[in-house]
Parts: C-alpha cells; structure tokens; sequence
C-alpha cells in the first residue's frame, strides 16, 4: 500500500507498516500471537461476538484477532479484516484457517468507504492507536456500525506501567542515546493511554456509553523457549530492537547482555513473564 490510498496524515505509519517495520511483524507472526495471546483472549471475552453477526476488526495485522473472531460468528457471520499492511495482510491471507468467515482489505481505515450500517461489532486489538487523527477515523468507523452495533478493542496503558516494553528499553537505553521523544497524543503504542482522551475521541466520533476496564496481564516474550529467546525477541521487534537500529556490533554487544541481564529476573522455566497493563475499551454506536 502506498501512502495516496490513504489519508495524508497517516503516511508516515502506512510507510512504516509497508516497509521493514511491517517485515518483521509478518516474519514474527507466530511468535506474536503466543506472546499476545492472553490479550487476545480478554478482548474476545469483552467483545461477546455473536453466531451470525458481521464485525470490522481494525488494525487487523497478520490476522490472528480476525480468526478468533470469525471462529465465534461462523458459520453465518463474518469479519472483514483490515489493515495498512501489505507484509501483515499477506501472512493473514497466507495463515487463514479454511472454511472461516473472513475476509482482509488493504485499506487506511480512516477512509476506507465502508458500507454504512453494516456492522454489529467494531474490535482491534493494538490496532486503533496510529491513527493521525483518530476523532476523524473513528467518526469513518462510527458510519460503518448498525444503532445497535458495539465497539470493543485494547489498547496499552501507559509506559511506565508496561515493563514488557520498557524492561528491554531501559536497558538498551545503557548504552545508545535516547530515540526522539513521542507526544502524549502522537500515533503510537501509547496514544490511548490517557482514559480521558479515549473518552473524548468515541464520544465525538459518535460513540455513547464508553467504559475502560484496566487490566494487567504477564506476557511470555520467551514463548516458553527461556532466556535466549527471550532476548532475541526484544532484538528483532519492540523499542529496543527500534533503538538499537544503525548502531555498531559492539554496542549491540553490550546493549543484548543488558537486556539480558534485566530480563532473567522475570524468568519462570521456559517462560520469561513480562508485565503488561491494558485498558479494555468498550462503548455502544
């Protein structure tokens, strides 16, 4: 996808997702839906998804949030799936379970003309925070939804309440500088973070009744393969991986024993079990 299928504002994340961000994701597919599976699950549980109904999963990736969907509405339902990511919708079409309900779209959803009314249930999981404005994109979503239809997704607290992010940073952070830093309300894994501005963002997008459950999980980055995966994992994606881009052997040297150093304490047996903190958003049409 190439940023004039989208809106303007968004081009920077659409490069990103189509670009060697977005590669690493795809290749890391398998492992990514271990690691959030456990989020995946509170997110179906709070979303209730229904035999038969017809849900938008935003943000969709590689395609796991949309499978674990459409499995719930099969077999008269449906889930169309969608994404900026030509590398992440590949896999997805790639790994699709045969005979279940769904079908992906390379598509900026912020845009895209979907049918109106034609949803009973808009999710994502991590897929709603890179929006440039997302007051705008969720008002394109709002039109999409039947008046009874519902919303659902996750999205993460913020940072200092997510070591399984900022373990590996901070330790990375021994030994390169600083990466630029990001705006409480810039595109992001932690532009949802604030409870008020999602409040007000669905609200004036046309969205009633919003609630957010805060809830901690523990997220094996090790995927049950110990301390080496471990580490591997926060080299090859996450913010550290991100930090550590362009900088020499020796310092990516030094930067993997610190990281590996500040994870061992988390290690349970195969498992290394970072903290984790998300809001469950929730809010009718």
């Amino acid at each position: 996808m190439d940023s004039s299928q989208g809106h303007e504002h968004n081009a920077d994340q659409i490069a990103y997702w189509n670009g060697p961000g977005g590669e690493r994701w795809a290749k890391r597919q398998a492992a990514q839906d271990i690691v959030l599976k456990p989020v995946l699950d509170l997110l179906v549980d709070r979303a209730a998804p229904q035999a038969g109904e017809r849900v938008v999963d935003v943000g969709c990736g590689s395609g796991a949030s949309s499978f674990a969907l459409a499995a719930k509405v099969a077999p008269n339902g449906q889930v169309f799936g969608v994404d900026v990511s030509e590398p992440m919708l590949t896999r997805a079409r790639q790994s699709a379970p045969s005979g279940l309900p769904v079908e992906f779209a390379l598509a900026d959803a912020t845009v895209y003309q979907f049918a109106p009314e034609s949803f009973d249930l808009l999710a994502s999981r991590f897929g709603v925070m890179f929006f440039a404005d997302p007051v705008l994109s969720f008002a394109n979503l709002h039109k999409a939804m039947r008046k009874s239809g519902r919303l659902a997704f996750v999205c993460w607290q913020e940072p200092r309440e997510n070591p399984f992010f900022m373990a590996p940073l901070q330790a990375v952070y021994r030994h390169v500088p600083k990466m630029p830093p990001v705006g409480p309300e810039d595109p992001g894994p932690f532009a949802f973070a604030s409870e008020a501005r999602v409040t007000r963002i669905l609200g004036e997008a046309g969205f009633s009744n919003v609630a957010m459950e805060p809830c901690r999980v523990e997220l094996d980055i090790a995927t049950g393969r110990g301390i080496d995966a471990a580490v591997q994992s926060a080299l090859e994606i996450g913010p550290a991986s991100r930090a550590l881009d362009g900088h020499p052997d020796d310092v990516r040297a030094a930067a993997t024993a610190s990281i590996r150093e500040a994870l061992t304490p988390f290690a349970k047996g195969g498992a290394v079990l970072l903290p984790g903190a998300i809001w469950i958003v929730t809010a009718r049409a």
